[in-house]
């Protein structure tokens, strides 16, 4: 700190402490920012699962704002303190990287800074994001058990499916799909899925408890397998089965 005079330091000491005390004071007013409460008490809801995001959606973007400024505010705390720190143990003004004198236009203009301008380091975005987020993932995200080969069972894509079948608030406009034209297309892949079986063929072969063919129920999915030619028409099969019955 040889380039810089007392005057100098004692007037960057007092940018410091001023600004410290201001964010401190500004923190204590506001209860950092309503951060010393949990959402669910600040808004009085019970619960926070609605039927939509959008019945919450207002509470939670003040809360990703409140803690965006919270985290600037530490921020600016910890630098503060790290230069107060540099001031006591001499080596305030002089850039780590290279051993050279920071300029006193410089420090007056950015009292916190410990480099530099060639060797200031890049910023780095807080990845610090509310807990309530989580909720608002892509649909099923942490639930679905689609892409695991090891997992057939019940999953949350299909809990949703099955009160999907009640109707929901939502409009085509927001499907999960670009061509929604009506709320019968609005399902999550409910039209490629099967219920309560593994393979087409399940859907629509009944059998009894030692798994016996006994009949099959000319259902959509078995008119959708026979449209994809992967199986023979069972009427058709019967028929030559009753001929060949009487020929013999």
């Amino acid at each position: 700190m040889q380039h810089l005079t007392d005057s100098q330091l004692k007037h960057l000491r007092s940018l410091l402490e001023e600004r410290q005390q201001s964010i401190q004071q500004k923190d204590q007013d506001n209860d950092h920012y309503g951060l010393d409460e949990s959402m669910r008490d600040q808004t009085g809801e019970l619960s926070h699962f609605d039927n939509h995001p959008a019945d919450v959606a207002t509470e939670l973007y003040d809360r990703e704002v409140d803690l965006s400024l919270q985290d600037h505010d530490d921020h600016q705390l910890d630098s503060i303190s790290d230069a107060l720190a540099r001031m006591d143990q001499g080596t305030y003004g002089v850039c780590p990287v290279c051993g050279k004198p920071i300029p006193y236009e410089r420090l007056e203009a950015v009292p916190t800074t410990a480099y530099c301008v060639d060797d200031t380091p890049k910023q780095h975005v807080s990845n610090y994001r509310p807990i309530e987020e989580e909720f608002l993932l892509p649909p099923f995200g942490r639930t679905s058990l689609d892409e695991r080969d090891d997992q057939n069972g019940f999953d949350g894509e299909d809990a949703w499916q099955a009160l999907e079948n009640f109707g929901t608030s939502n409009s085509p406009a927001m499907a999960e799909g670009n061509e929604i034209h009506s709320y019968n297309e609005m399902e999550i892949e409910a039209s490629e899925e099967l219920e309560g079986c593994v393979e087409p063929l399940e859907a629509f072969v009944a059998t009894d408890i030692y798994g016996n063919l006994i009949d099959i129920v000319r259902n959509q999915e078995y008119r959708r397998y026979m449209d994809k030619g992967e199986g023979i028409d069972m009427a058709q099969l019967a028929e030559e089965e009753e001929d060949e019955e009487e020929f013999f």
